[in-house]
């Protein structure tokens, strides 16, 4: 696999269980390697946990073990999706259309 250009060592954790704490994900982690960080991405208006976050590893092989040994795992009850994390720049757009529209506004209709 080409990994050209991608920061290889961050990867994409999602499925992890809300009351998992950074912690427990860099304990499990670190059976693949060493980590450099881990982020768990939260909810801004309630700072719960919204389920996915980041961790970086130390080297592209690192990450890949690390993906093997947790993709498609159980953790603490839930199942993990472990992949290399893309820039943001190349993250998929969200179905629903691309324009971000929706109803339109409020500005010039009905003519009042």
């Amino acid at each position: 696999m080409d990994n050209a250009g991608v920061s290889g060592a961050k990867l994409y954790v999602g499925g992890i269980p809300y009351r998992s704490t950074e912690d427990d994900i860099r304990k499990a982690f670190e059976e693949a390697g060493t980590v450099t960080s881990v982020s768990i991405i939260s909810d801004r208006m309630t700072g719960r946990s919204r389920g996915f976050g980041f961790v970086e590893m130390s080297s592209e092989a690192e990450a890949q073990a690390a993906i093997e040994r947790w993709d498609g795992k159980e953790f603490d009850g839930r199942t993990l999706s472990v992949s290399l994390a893309r820039p943001q720049g190349e993250r998929r757009e969200r179905s629903g259309g691309g324009d971000r529209g929706g109803f339109g506004g409020g500005y010039g209709r009905g003519g009042y």
